[in-house]
């Protein structure tokens, strides 16, 4: 069997890398491809060293641009790739431009795709994020997904259970994984160790980088006037190039840089930001990534978006949604800080994403795939067989495999009276209402 794993950007990297490990201590061959859609070094080229996987068989380099441009270019170069090496299974993970493009190529060419973290809705078709997760779905062979929750949305758009597989997320195998590199290390970043993090207080992290953010003049000020009231707290921004550009252009930044709290540094390796995740009082962001890092390292976030993909960590209690409101988010900051029962219940938040055992289930699934045949991708040669689709309440002592098996059906979506569930196949449908296609 060979895998092929097509990564973009420095999340994608770490959150791969848990997988990209199993693969290669499986003996399964590895076919890694590059997109270069991060083309400054700092931001992922030096990852493949500092994360311990191997470096990339290809490099397709084409850096930055508009995202049909990007995308086009990464389309050529992936299909030249995939049409010489032939893999069994193209994996791509989140919901970037390099995913869009390598679920696209992969699927024309008839090979299997799975999509790690698959099932993820913010519901907000304005984001890019959001199209190329769902175009990315619909090629999909294989759906590798964090949580129940992000398994019922695919449920409720008509996917087959049987192509879904809940893993937890790999963000739990990756945090446990670099720490303990990040820890042999030490802090590498010369600002990290001048500003001396392992002897600071309330350390806040800022991260900001969304257009809707940082390009909206009245978001973005709302946001640098809650910073400059949370002077209790030490503040530290690796700011991104883009958002450094905005902030100077709307006339922002020099002011910001000026206060003592507020601490403005390069962006940082990632083993670096990983140390300074974990020593955090608190987590102010608008990235999607930073909210399942900060759950799995027991530190309190506040998420700078009005809607969120990973819902599922604001009902566990980890994460609280602040939009750019500059009262809702110091009266929330101000409460972690200085309210230590309501500090310690987001604290203990239990993690959604599992315990770390993500990778391993991924690969076992894909081996049990391969070995059933199942990522073969063929014209059918059968006749469609015909269905009626139905809603029952289910009265008898039975399982969704017993079920579907008695009935010739496949259960899509399932409702035991108070909330959805994901149809396990040792699931009890006792008293349960189901919906599911009756075949003929």
């Amino acid at each position: 069997m060979k895998i092929a794993v097509v990564l973009g950007t420095r999340p994608e990297i770490i959150k791969m890398a848990p997988i990209i490990d199993e693969i290669v201590n499986r003996d399964i061959e590895l076919c890694l491809i590059h997109t270069g859609q991060h083309y400054d070094k700092e931001m992922s080229d030096n990852f493949f060293r500092d994360l311990e996987i191997p470096a990339p068989d290809y490099n397709i380099n084409v850096g930055s641009g508009s995202h049909g441009k990007q995308t086009g270019l990464m389309m050529r170069g992936i299909e030249e790739v995939l049409m010489d090496e032939k893999p069994d299974i193209v994996l791509v993970q989140g919901d970037t431009n390099a995913v869009l493009a390598g679920a696209i190529v992969a699927s024309k060419l008839h090979i299997a795709v799975g999509h790690v973290e698959a099932g993820l809705r913010s519901f907000d078709m304005t984001m890019p994020e959001e199209v190329n997760r769902r175009v990315c779905d619909v090629t999909s062979s294989m759906y590798f997904i964090p949580t129940e929750e992000s398994a019922i949305n695919l449920l409720a758009e008509g996917y087959s259970r049987k192509n879904l597989i809940i893993t937890g997320n790999t963000v739990v195998d990756a945090c446990f994984r670099h720490l303990e590199i990040a820890k042999k290390r030490g802090f590498e970043e010369e600002s990290l160790a001048d500003l001396d993090i392992d002897n600071m207080d309330n350390i806040l992290t800022l991260t900001m980088h969304r257009a809707e953010n940082v390009d909206d003049k009245t978001r973005v000020t709302n946001i640098i006037s809650a910073l400059k009231e949370l002077s209790d707290m030490n503040i530290i921004f690796p700011i991104h190039p883009r958002t450094k550009k905005t902030l100077q252009d709307f006339g922002l930044f020099d002011e910001l840089n000026s206060l003592d709290h507020i601490h403005i540094i390069k962006p940082i390796g990632y083993l670096d930001f990983l140390q300074l995740t974990s020593k955090s009082t608190l987590i102010l962001t608008d990235s999607g990534g930073l909210q399942e890092e900060a759950i799995t390292l027991d530190v309190p976030a506040l998420t700078l978006r009005y809607n969120t993909e990973r819902p599922e960590t604001v009902t566990a209690g980890g994460n609280i949604l602040v939009g750019s409101d500059k009262d809702v988010i110091l009266e929330n900051a101000n409460k972690i800080l200085n309210d230590e029962e309501f500090a310690q219940k987001m604290k203990n938040a239990v993690n959604p994403y599992g315990q770390g055992d993500a990778a391993e289930k991924t690969v076992d699934a894909i081996q049990e795939f391969y070995d059933g045949g199942l990522l073969n991708i063929e014209a059918p040669e059968d006749i469609m067989t015909s269905f009626e689709r139905k809603m029952a309440l289910i009265n008898e002592d039975v399982t969704v495999k017993d079920f579907e098996e008695k009935n010739n059906a496949l259960i899509h979506m399932v409702f035991d009276g108070e909330k959805m569930r994901f149809p396990s196949d040792e699931l009890n449908l006792k008293e349960m209402c189901v919906t599911y296609d009756e075949f003929q």
